[in-house]
């Protein structure tokens, strides 16, 4: 059930299977509390107070056995469940530290491990909140009117068929029809719609939309668990509990590396009878460059995302966006400004285009129409004057009028300008895309204005890149807009795949779809991309609209720019390739040392020496993912 303003009722969590339990997370900051303690400790009493070693070590003994016991029992499960990771070499290294007497290197392992799954676990629980944001939204009760009296009601008691009052400003709570008022409103999170819709009498109206300056009398249609906003949260809960687990990049190659360094340590005390090398070797194979390493690079992106005005949610989205080959578009807010441009200017016979606009633009100054920010944009760009204009009025849904220098403006739709001149409408020309207003002079036909969403100046030159720069080989547009006005953009900036007028749960479905062939990629913004954007292998939201949407995705563009998603691929690929030489590089270098090792030529205090000398090259080397190179464009 969806929740409310005032009354909020909360959606259930998703599964626990989903999201890791507050308990879990606890536990793993008290590890990670408890291992920062012990080393704190063991640095005072070793450098400050001069204690025997005896003293000094205790606290790293009492950290290890409180901190790295729950650690290896989790890793000995894992272990029984075959599930092979770089953490389970560090699990062998932590028990090895501790009969090596090395508890210094022990509980840096402990910390690291600790600290590395909390991270983890907050990216992986953050996705729960977006059900939560859900459900604020919309209102728990709804007015209904019998007679002349106005009644608030909880939502799940309303019917089909009850009528309801939706007061300015407020969120429809239910889908219906509207059977009383006038007035507009803002569908644009639901439908990807950019534009206010005007409502009158007979129009629909959705959960979830956001009602205009004037009050609406509707007819519900549908019980509030089958409108469309439950809908987009019941998408969403099945999109979140369904969403795979990505595989972080230490695991994938811990997977091969942790088989490798037992069998050599194995192999070695087999062959020599002799357990002290089979020790020397786990020394030599502790995984720092997997648990740091790769860490490091990652924070580093991190931070560079961050400077540069990219706010990273799930640090696996970096890992992984250089993997993804398709890519999928929302429309409005994305590949567009989400602001209506005026496209075309038809003028009637008699009449001159320039004196036209500039007397429309005149009396457009005084209202709040998203259409008289384009018109007025236009009258400027041509460089024309305005004059002050007088009679102003302007009625919800019926458009505006004025006088300006003695002369009678009317702006409407062709309906309203049809039933007032009752002219025919074969004198209107034929539009088949965008959104139109006609314009009638002292009672006269004389223009119609159409308007379409303004695609961004860097759309096309970006998409055409992709392919080549980034290795995507499918670019889709997915739209809830209408089919023309999507077909107009695609064709604007060079999108062959195209699908318009899809609702969330359609958009869920093909996404869906196109990640069981590919790794995907979804960019949008407004509510309705949010089941989307969590269905698909990565989602990428711009951060200035929806709180709903940026919860939902693995990373938020602040700057809404397409300029910066290009960054953040380059952010993504170069954090992979340095983590990449940081990890293998010290892969292949522990594994020299493990032969040296094996062979006897490297006892155990040795191999930590050279251990801790690879883990400082993959380190210094990881560090650099957090400066910002030359170039993060290429288009």
């Amino acid at each position: 059930m969806i929740g409310g303003k005032n009354n909020v009722r909360h959606t259930n969590p998703p599964r626990a299977a989903q999201a890791p339990k507050k308990s879990h997370i606890r536990t793993e900051n008290a590890i990670a509390i408890i291992a920062i303690t012990g080393i704190a400790a063991h640095l005072v009493l070793r450098f400050l107070v001069k204690s025997p070693q005896l003293s000094y070590d205790v606290p790293l003994f009492a950290a290890l056995i409180l901190g790295g016991t729950p650690l290896v029992y989790d890793l000995g499960v894992k272990t029984y469940r075959r599930e092979f990771g770089s953490d389970l070499l560090a699990g062998i290294s932590i028990v090895v530290s501790v009969i090596l007497g090395e508890y210094l290197a022990g509980t840096l392992v402990v910390l690291m491990l600790s600290g590395g799954n909390v991270l983890e676990a907050y990216a992986v629980r953050s996705a729960s909140s977006v059900l939560e944001a859900l459900a604020k939204r919309v209102p728990s009760v709804a007015h209904r009117k019998q007679g002349s009296a106005i009644t608030d009601v909880p939502l799940d008691k309303i019917r089909p068929g009850d009528v309801l009052t939706v007061f300015p400003h407020e969120i429809c709570p239910v889908d219906g029809v509207v059977i009383a008022g006038e007035g507009i409103m803002d569908e644009s999170y639901l439908t990807g719609e950019p534009f206010e819709i005007s409502k009158t009498p007979g129009a629909q109206v959705l959960s979830g939309a956001i009602n205009g300056a004037s009050a609406l009398t509707i007819q519900a249609e549908k019980l509030a668990i089958d409108s469309r906003y439950a809908r987009i949260m019941g998408v969403m809960k099945r999109a979140q509990e369904n969403r795979p687990r990505i595989r972080r990049l230490g695991d994938q190659l811990g997977a091969y590396y942790t088989p490798i360094a037992v069998a050599v340590a194995i192999i070695a005390w087999a062959s020599s009878g002799d357990a002290v090398r089979f020790l020397a070797v786990l020394v030599v194979a502790t995984p720092c460059p997997l648990l740091i390493a790769i860490p490091v690079s990652i924070i580093g992106s991190i931070s560079l995302a961050a400077r540069r005005g990219i706010v990273v949610k799930d640090p696996s989205v970096l890992e992984q966006l250089d993997t993804c080959r398709t890519i999928i578009f929302d429309k409005t807010g994305t590949l567009t400004y989400g602001l209506p441009h005026l496209t075309q200017q038809i003028v009637a016979p008699g009449f001159d285009k320039t004196e036209v606009l500039q007397l429309v633009a005149s009396v457009e100054q005084y209202s709040k129409h998203p259409l008289a920010r384009a018109i007025l944009n236009a009258a400027r760009e041509s460089g024309l004057g305005l004059d002050h204009a007088s009679e102003i009025s302007e009625a919800p849904g019926g458009g505006l009028r004025g006088m300006v220098r003695g002369r009678a403006i009317r702006i409407t739709s062709r309906p309203v300008l049809l039933k007032e001149l009752g002219i025919p409408e074969s004198i209107f020309p034929l539009i088949t895309g965008g959104l139109t207003c006609e314009i009638a002079l002292d009672g006269i036909y004389a223009a119609t204005y159409v308007f379409h969403d303004a695609p961004r100046t860097e759309s096309k030159p970006f998409i055409q890149h992709l392919g080549k720069k980034h290795g995507f080989d499918r670019l889709m547009l997915v739209s809830g807009d209408r089919e023309s006005e999507v077909k107009y953009l695609a064709d604007l900036v060079g999108v062959k795949e195209v699908y318009a007028s899809q609702s969330p749960e359609e958009k869920v479905e093909l996404v869906r779809k196109a990640t069981q062939e590919a790794k995907t990629l979804f960019l949008g913004d407004g509510i309705n991309d949010a089941p989307a954007l969590m269905t698909a292998s990565i989602g990428i939201a711009f951060g200035h609209n929806s709180d709903i949407t940026t919860e939902s995705a693995g990373a938020v563009i602040m700057d809404t720019s397409l300029e910066k998603v290009d960054e953040f691929f380059h952010i993504a690929r170069r954090m992979r390739t340095i983590a990449l030489q940081s990890a293998i590089g010290g892969m292949v270098l522990s594994m020299i040392g493990m032969v040296f090792a094996a062979a006897g030529y490297l006892p155990p205090v040795a191999g930590a020496i050279c251990q801790e000398a690879i883990d400082l090259l993959a380190i210094l080397n990881a560090i650099r993912a957090a400066f910002e190179p030359r170039s993060l464009i290429d288009f």
